[in-house]
C-alpha cells in the first residue's frame, strides 16, 4: 500500500514543488525510514492510521541509531511535507506532523578565508599545466560568484554572459539565478575556453559543460574538493576548507563591505533571507572598527570633551 502513497508524493513533488531529482530523492528516502520503523515495530500502519506518539518514537528510534540533529530536523521536514501532501490529496482529514518538534540546532559557522588567504590559496596553481589554468578559473570563478559546487560543475558555456559580466546559475530545484562575475573569473575562463579546454576531446553530451577533466567528461563535486584540499595544504592554511568556504567567505565579504542582504540573497539563491543570515558573521575586530567609525560616542568628537 506504502508504494501509491511514495508514488503519488513522488509526482507531488516533481509536478507541484517542481524539486530536483536529487531533492525528490532525499525526500523518499525519509518516508522510507519511517515504513523502515514501522516494520521493525511489527505496526506497517497506513498514513490515515498514523499518529504523533508513532512519530515521536521514530524520531527516538532515528536519535538512538545515532542521527544528528541536523540529520534529524531535515527528516522531520521531509515528514511534514508527506503529511502536507497527504492532506492535499485528502488521504487523511488531520496532519499527525503538525505538533511534531524537530531538535534545537545550534547554528555553527564554517571557517572563513581572508581575501589574502584566498589569494595564497589561488597562488599555489602550477599554471605550467594545463589542468593549472582550469584550476585557476575554477577558483577566481567559486569565490567571484559564490557559487554552491554542485552549480559549479554544472556551469555550461551556454549559460556564459562574459560579455555583460553575468553567469546564468542553475540552483536548487532548478530555479535559475543571474549572477554577476568579476573580471579577474572573466579572464582566467576565457584563458581556460580559449587556449586550453580546445585541445580536450570531449566526451559525447559534455559538449555545453564548461569545466572539464581531462578525459572529457564534466568535472565531479568530488574532484572540486580535492583541488581546494590541495592548494590549501600548499599554502599552509590551516583551516576546515571546502567549495562551500568560498561561497561563505564571498557572502562574509560582501556583508563586511557593506552590501544589501536582499542584494547577498539573490546573489546566492537562497529561497529564504534566514539562510543568508548565517553569512552575516563578523568578527569582533571588524564590528569594532565599525563601532568606532560610525557611532556618535566614538565619532562626535565633543561628546569626549564634556
Amino acid at each position: 500500500m506504502w508504494h501509491v502513497y511514495k508514488k503519488g508524493f513522488k509526482a507531488y513533488l516533481q509536478l507541484e514543488k517542481s524539486l530536483s531529482d536529487n531533492s525528490v530523492e532525499a525526500y523518499l528516502h525519509d518516508i522510507e525510514k519511517l515504513t523502515t520503523f514501522l516494520f521493525s515495530i511489527d505496526e506497517l500502519k497506513t498514513p490515515t492510521q498514523i499518529e504523533l506518539k508513532d512519530l515521536e518514537l521514530f524520531i527516538r528510534w532515528i536519535s538512538e541509531l545515532g542521527m544528528t540533529a541536523g540529520s534529524q530536523a531535515r527528516i522531520i521536514s521531509g515528514l511534514k511535507s508527506f503529511f502536507k501532501y497527504c492532506l492535499l490529496e485528502q488521504i487523511i482529514t488531520i496532519d499527525p506532523s503538525c505538533l511534531l518538534e524537530s531538535p534545537k540546532l545550534k547554528r555553527t559557522l564554517p571557517d572563513i578565508l581572508s581575501f589574502d588567504e584566498i589569494e595564497k590559496i589561488i597562488g599555489q596553481i602550477d599554471l605550467s599545466k594545463p589542468e593549472g589554468g582550469r584550476n585557476k578559473a575554477i577558483l577566481e570563478t567559486l569565490y567571484s560568484c559564490g557559487l554552491r559546487v554542485s552549480e559549479l560543475v554544472n556551469l555550461r558555456l551556454s549559460c556564459l554572459y562574459l560579455d555583460v559580466g553575468f553567469i546564468r546559475v542553475i540552483g536548487k530545484g532548478d530555479k535559475e539565478r543571474l549572477v554577476p562575475i568579476g573580471s579577474d573569473a572573466i579572464k582566467y575562463i576565457n584563458i581556460y575556453r580559449n587556449d586550453i579546454r580546445v585541445h580536450i576531446a570531449i566526451k559525447p553530451n559534455n559538449d555545453d559543460f564548461l569545466f572539464l577533466n581531462r578525459r572529457g567528461s564534466k568535472l565531479s563535486r568530488v574532484m572540486i574538493f580535492l583541488i581546494i584540499k590541495e592548494m590549501a595544504r600548499l599554502a599552509e592554511i590551516n583551516k576546515t576548507i571546502s567549495p562551500h568556504t568560498f561561497r561563505h567567505s564571498f557572502a562574509t565579504h560582501l556583508v563586511e563591505g557593506g552590501a544589501d542582504l536582499r542584494a547577498v540573497q539573490e546573489m546566492l539563491g537562497h529561497e529564504s533571507i534566514t539562510t543568508t543570515e548565517i553569512y552575516t558573521h563578523l568578527d569582533r575586530e571588524y564590528l569594532r572598527d565599525t563601532l568606532q567609525q560610525f557611532h556618535p560616542a566614538f565619532t562626535n568628537k565633543a561628546y569626549h570633551t564634556k
